[in-house]
């Protein structure tokens, strides 16, 4: 996982993945992007005594695997091999058009019921190379869950250590508690990005006060940038779990829905610190401002301040610098010739210099903040 110290480092700008499909191009149709992963498919079989756990190349022997044990989950990694999710798609009788949306995977987070299956598109969040989101399709069906993962990650392994070690409720219950613990694990995995912000956030506040620099308003920027994705992330997910605590789904059992309900509040406390950082990022970078706009007007109140206490010094210099002719008339400055001139005209520039400081002592525009 990314350190917090990484999101304060320069990062390439990351582009919106957009579902491109082609006008007239019939729903349903299948293509994989040529920049996604390698394919992998791992399948593990459960029930609350038995246990089988393997990487497969037959894909169609996978199907009759549905029955041989309580729960059948295949987990499939990477989308490049569209021969493989169209041939798990015959076996388990996905909707074509439920398969076009876990190969565009710029799909917002949603529940579609397609009679016998339930579908559900996941955004996940990613640290590396940098923060981003991936999207994790889930397909529920009676004895099986199929999930195909955009990008591989560790996201999904505390679920399949809690299989293997029988921790919990999970090798004694069905596919839907399986479904349950796989959007808990993709909501929990918010929780460690958004201490990363929270704790980058409260080091930029402290250089925003202390020592702002040109570079704190990017990384500021940036990182209200991201917080706005993490919500775009977020936001339909919480309208996702709603569903599928609101409607009479039969997939969903109803002891199931009680823990729905605690992944729920973990959404909305999600969202509730999405919401806090991006108002945060949006309230430090007017603090940004302030403090360089505070710096500025500290350094013209100084060479203002230098300006008006050699003005009246430079006027005497001037004044004493004017070459007249003394001789001319009394009026014309008989001081060039008198022994203590210079002398004089210095404690005249030193006695106005002191009335020029004691003024604006007395102002209050030295000696205290304004």
């Amino acid at each position: 996982m990314l350190k917090p110290n990484n999101l304060l480092r320069p990062r390439r700008h990351r582009r919106v993945v957009i579902p491109r499909v082609e006008p007239g191009v019939a729903p349903g149709t299948l293509r994989a992007d040529p920049d996604a992963e390698p394919t992998t498919v791992r399948v593990i079989a459960y029930g609350p005594d038995e246990l089988r756990e393997e990487s497969t190349r037959d894909l169609h022997a996978v199907r009759a695997l549905v029955g041989t044990a309580p729960v059948l989950w295949v987990h499939v990694v990477g989308l490049q091999d569209l021969e493989a999710v169209r041939t798990l798609g015959e076996a388990f009788g996905l909707h074509g058009l439920a398969l076009e949306d876990v190969l565009n995977v710029g799909q917002r987070a949603k529940v579609e019921d397609y009679g016998d299956v339930l579908f559900l598109v996941l955004r996940a969040p990613m640290l590396l190379p940098e923060p981003c989101t991936q999207q994790l399709g889930v397909f529920l069906g009676a004895g099986f869950v199929l999930t195909f993962q955009e990008r591989p990650s560790e996201m999904l392994e505390p679920v399949c250590q809690r299989i293997r070690q029988s921790v919990g409720r999970i090798r004694r219950s069905g596919p839907d508690y399986l479904t349950y613990a796989i959007l808990d694990a993709v909501v929990d995995n918010f929780f460690p990005v958004l201490e990363s912000y929270g704790e980058a956030l409260d080091r930029m506040e402290e250089e925003v006060l202390t020592a702002p620099r040109r570079a704190s308003m990017m990384e500021l920027h940036r990182i209200k940038r991201e917080m706005m994705a993490l919500r775009r992330a977020v936001w339909p997910k919480r309208e996702a779990v709603n569903a599928l605590l609101r409607d009479p789904l039969p997939q969903i059992t109803d002891e199931t829905r009680v823990y729905l309900r605690d992944c729920y509040d973990h959404l909305v406390q999600i969202m509730d610190l999405v919401e806090t950082y991006r108002d945060l990022s949006s309230s430090l970078t007017e603090l940004y401002l302030s403090s360089v706009s505070n710096r500025m007007n500290e350094i013209m109140k100084v060479l203002t301040m230098f300006s008006a206490f050699f003005i009246p010094l430079s006027f005497i210099a001037g004044l004493w610098g004017m070459n007249f002719d003394h001789n001319a008339g009394a009026l014309n400055m008989p001081e060039l010739e008198w022994a203590w001139g210079y002398p004089f005209a210095l404690g005249v520039m030193a006695v106005v210099g002191i009335l020029v400081l004691i003024y604006f002592r007395r102002k209050g525009w030295i000696g205290r903040d304004l």
